[in-house]
C-alpha cells in the first residue's frame, strides 16, 4: 500500500493596504477611497467573512507603519518599538551596536526654507544611490555615517548618540518653512549642521541639475528623522507557531519581518512606490505559500497616493490591490478549509491633510465567523459593531479557533 494523501495545510495570509483608510472626499462624491473604488474581491471576502475596526496605534504613540507593522503581527508597539529608523536599518543590514541611534535619511526637495517634496519626485534608487554615497563621502565621521536604501528613504546611524530629541517626518510639513521642524533637542546642532551642509553638498549635482532640466523636483537635501536604538522581537515563529515570509518593498516593513524572525526576500519590479509591480507581489506571495503557511503581503501606494494629496491615484492604488494581491490570494485561501486571508489597512492616510491619522482602521477576515458586512470600508467595518482596542491582538483573528 502506498503512503496516505499529505493533508492539504491551512494557510494563514495577511494584505496591508498602506494608509488606505481616509476621510469622505467632496471629489469621490463624499465617498472614501475605500468606498468609492471597484474592489470586489476584499467585498466578497467582507461578505464571507468577519469584519471590523482595530485600533493599530495607540493613543500615546504617532501614527505610522513602524507601529502599525507591529501590532498587526502581533506585537504590543508600547512594549516592543524603539524607533521607525531602527527598523529600516535591520532591513538593510546596517551594523548596529547597543548604543548606536539610527536615523531615516529621506532626499528631499528644498529652497533653504521651506520643504517642497518629502520623495524628491520618488527619486529613482539608482539616483539615490549614487547621491546618497556622496553625502556619505562629503559628510560623514567615524561616528556618523550614511546608508543607501530605496528610492527616496535611506538611513543615517550616529554612533554613541541621543534618542533625546524630536523630530518630524517630512512628508507632514510639505509646503511649509522648515525652520519650525528641524530637530530639537540633545544633538540638534549636530543633526541641523549636517541636513543644511547636505544641500550645499546635493544642490548642483548633474543629477539635480538634470531633474531640474526634466522638469523634477531635485533631491538636493537630506531630512534626519524617525530615530531610535535597535529593535529585539521575540521569534514570530515561535510565538504563532508558523515560521513565514513577508512580502514588502519598503525597508520598514521589511524590518519589521527580520527582526522577528520572518524572511523578507526582494521582489523584482516592487518599488514601495504607485509605480509598482502589484502582480510581482501576488506570484511572490503564491510561491511562497508553496513552502510556508503564513505569508503576509504589504502595499505602501495607497499611502503614497494620500501623501500626495490625490483622491483618484489612492482610488486606482487600491483597486490595484484588490484586482492583482487579494484576487489570487483569497482564490488560494478558499483552496483549503481552515485557511484565512485578513485584509486590513494598517492606519489612516488622510489626503486632507497628506498625512497619517491614528483612527481605528477596518480589516475583514475571510475563513472566520461571518457577520452583516456587504463590503470592505470604514462604514462597514464599523456597523459590525466588532472593535479591537489592542490592534496587536489581530493576529488571534488568524491563528486561534
Amino acid at each position: 500500500m502506498g503512503a496516505p494523501p499529505a493533508i492539504p495545510q491551512r494557510k494563514r495570509i495577511v494584505v496591508i493596504m498602506d494608509g488606505a483608510a481616509d476621510d469622505p472626499q467632496s471629489e469621490l462624491g463624499a465617498l472614501t477611497p475605500l468606498q468609492a473604488a471597484r474592489i470586489p474581491h476584499c467585498d466578497s471576502v467582507a461578505r464571507e467573512g468577519l469584519s471590523g475596526l482595530a485600533k493599530t496605534i495607540p493613543d500615546d504613540m504617532e501614527p505610522g507603519s513602524d507601529i502599525a507593522t507591529l501590532s498587526i503581527l502581533g506585537y504590543d508597539p508600547r512594549r516592543y518599538h524603539t524607533g521607525r529608523a531602527p527598523l529600516e536599518a535591520a532591513s538593510l543590514g546596517v551594523p548596529m551596536d547597543r548604543g548606536d541611534v539610527a536615523f531615516r535619511c529621506n532626499l528631499v526637495t528644498s529652497d533653504g526654507s521651506t520643504l517642497t517634496d518629502y520623495s524628491a519626485g520618488e527619486i529613482s534608487t539608482a539616483d539615490a544611490e549614487v547621491l546618497v554615497n556622496l553625502v556619505n563621502d562629503k559628510l560623514s565621521t567615524p561616528q556618523v555615517q550614511f546608508y543607501p536604501g530605496i528610492s527616496y528613504r535611506h538611513i543615517m546611524v550616529w554612533r554613541g548618540g541621543s534618542t533625546d530629541v524630536k523630530t518630524t517626518p517630512p512628508h507632514d510639513i510639505i509646503g511649509q518653512a522648515i525652520e519650525p521642524f528641524l530637530p530639537h533637542g540633545e544633538g540638534e546642532e549636530t543633526l541641523r549642521q549636517l541636513m543644511f551642509d547636505s544641500l550645499q553638498v546635493l544642490d548642483s549635482h548633474d543629477i539635480n541639475r538634470r531633474r531640474r532640466d526634466e522638469g523634477r523636483p531635485p533631491a538636493n537635501m537630506i531630512w534626519l528623522w524617525g530615530q531610535g536604538r535597535m529593535c529585539a522581537l521575540p521569534s514570530f515563529a515561535l510565538v504563532r507557531g508558523n515560521p513565514g515570509v513577508v512580502i514588502a518593498a519598503v525597508d520598514l516593513v521589511r524590518g519589521v519581518a527580520k527582526s522577528a524572525g520572518l524572511s523578507a526576500p526582494p521582489v523584482d519590479g516592487a518599488t514601495g512606490n504607485l509605480e509598482t509591480d502589484f502582480a510581482a507581489k501576488a506570484r511572490a506571495a503564491l510561491d511562497a505559500l508553496e513552502r510556508c503557511d503564513f505569508v503576509l503581503v504589504h502595499v505602501e501606494a495607497p499611502d503614497e497616493a494620500a501623501h500626495q494629496g490625490s483622491p483618484e491615484r489612492k482610488v486606482w492604488a487600491i483597486e490595484q490591490i484588490d484586482r492583482s494581491i487579494v484576487g489570487p490570494l483569497a482564490e488560494r485561501a478558499r483552496r483549503v478549509d481552515g485557511s484565512r486571508l485578513m485584509v486590513v489597512a494598517d492606519h489612516y492616510t488622510k489626503i486632507s491633510t497628506r498625512t497619517h491619522a491614528r483612527e481605528p482602521v477596518p480589516f475583514t477576515v475571510l475563513g472566520s465567523k461571518r457577520d452583516d458586512a456587504e463590503a470592505f470600508d470604514e462604514r462597514n467595518a464599523e456597523a459590525t459593531g466588532r472593535f479591537i482596542e489592542e490592534g496587536w491582538r489581530l493576529p488571534d483573528l488568524l491563528f486561534e479557533g
